[in-house]
C-alpha cells in the first residue's frame, strides 16, 4: 500500500541538529495518522507516494519544521507560584494562576528552564525551535486509517508532538 491521505503508517527514525548532534531516535516503530496533525507537513510531503520499506534523508529549516525561537515566549515568575517538588524539563500547560507576566498565550506549554530561590525561568518556545533538523525516515509499515483516526486525524487521540509542531509533552518526551 502506498502511502496516501488518509492512512497510518509506521515509521522508525533518527533525528539529529544541522550540525549532525542526535536529538531523538525510535528504534521501535510507531504509528502515526497520515493526512491530519501527527506530522509535519514537510515530512507528511516527502512521504507521500512511498511505501513499506521506503527510506528517506530529510533536511527541515526551522521554519519547516517548530518555528523560529521566540524570545517573547520566555518569562520569569515567583518561586511561591510552583510546587516544592519543581525539576528544570518541566511541562504546565499555560501560566500558573497568580503569574505576573501579561499578555502570554495560556494555551501554550511552558517548559521549566530555571529555577532560582526567588523566581522561575519559563519557555514556551518548542524544545526544538529554531533549529535545523536532519531526519532519516524509515516506513516500516503503512495501514488503512479507522474511522475513528480519520474522524480525530490522529493515532491514539494525542498528535506525536516531536513530529506535529507542539511542544514537548508534560514527561518530557518528544515523542
Amino acid at each position: 500500500m502506498q502511502i496516501s491521505d488518509p492512512c497510518v503508517v509506521s515509521l522508525t527514525w533518527k533525528l539529529t541538529d544541522g550540525q549532525n548532534r542526535p536529538i531523538d531516535e525510535l528504534n521501535e516503530p510507531v504509528e502515526f495518522f497520515f493526512g491530519g496533525d501527527d506530522l509535519l507537513a514537510k515530512v507528511e510531503e516527502a512521504l507521500a507516494g512511498h511505501a513499506i520499506g521506503a527510506e528517506l534523508q530529510l533536511h527541515l529549516e526551522p521554519e519547516h519544521a517548530f518555528g523560529d525561537y521566540k524570545p517573547e515566549l520566555v518569562c520569569f515568575e515567583d518561586r511561591a507560584l510552583f510546587p516544592e517538588q519543581l525539576e528544570t524539563g518541566m511541562a504546565f500547560e499555560g501560566l500558573p494562576e497568580g503569574h505576573a507576566t501579561a499578555d502570554m498565550p495560556a494555551d501554550v506549554v511552558y517548559l521549566v528552564t530555571e529555577i532560582y530561590p526567588s523566581h522561575v525561568v519559563l519557555d514556551g518556545n518548542h524544545p526544538l525551535a529554531g533549529m535545523s533538523l536532519r531526519m532519516h525516515i524509515q516506513v516500516r509499515d503503512v495501514r488503512e486509517a479507522t474511522p475513528e483516526e480519520i474522524e480525530s486525524r490522529t493515532v491514539g487521540g494525542e498528535p506525536v508532538t516531536v513530529l506535529a509542531g507542539g511542544a514537548a509533552k508534560p514527561d518530557g518526551h518528544l515523542h
